[in-house]
């Protein structure tokens, strides 16, 4: 068997493969199992909580601008670097794009979250994605853990 350095080293948008590539993929993995479960279309607020050391150093690893760009179907391997910073103007400007292909309403401030005190119980690295319906009711809710490497 042939291990490739690609097999072993991450390439992502931040200093920590743990900080950016772990929660872009996550992210993208919640989109997923959105449209997976057949929730997709019904979803119309996206909230996202970042523990332990992600809601620590989050916004200076770039944490938070990966958990974004991989709701809108962004991956650590394929995210066009010339986009990023119109797409997160835009995302700042209130619309997320679900999946690269459906506007929802997303207010940073209020929909990504990072507890810089709190931890989840399994690993420093983890986060909560929550999925609403327009009467506010959770659609669904995951819980993932970025446990190094992405």
């Amino acid at each position: 068997m042939t291990i490739s350095i690609f097999d072993l080293f991450s390439i992502g948008i931040g200093p920590s493969s743990s900080h950016t590539v772990g929660p872009m993929r996550a992210a993208g993995r919640f989109v997923e199992r959105l449209r997976h479960d057949g929730l997709f279309d019904e979803v119309v607020r996206v909230e996202v909580q970042l523990y332990g050391s992600l809601g620590l150093t989050g916004r200076g690893h770039g944490s938070d601008r990966a958990v974004m760009l991989g709701l809108e179907g962004a991956t650590p391997e394929g995210v066009d670097l010339e986009t990023i910073d119109t797409r997160l103007a835009a995302i700042e400007g209130g619309t997320l794009d679900l999946g690269g292909t459906r506007p929802i309403a997303f207010a940073v401030k209020k929909d990504l979250i990072l507890h810089r005190r709190k931890s989840l119980p399994l690993h420093p690295n983890g986060m909560e994605f929550r999925a609403f319906d327009d009467g506010g009711d959770g659609k669904l809710l995951r819980t993932y853990y970025s446990i190094g490497g992405g």
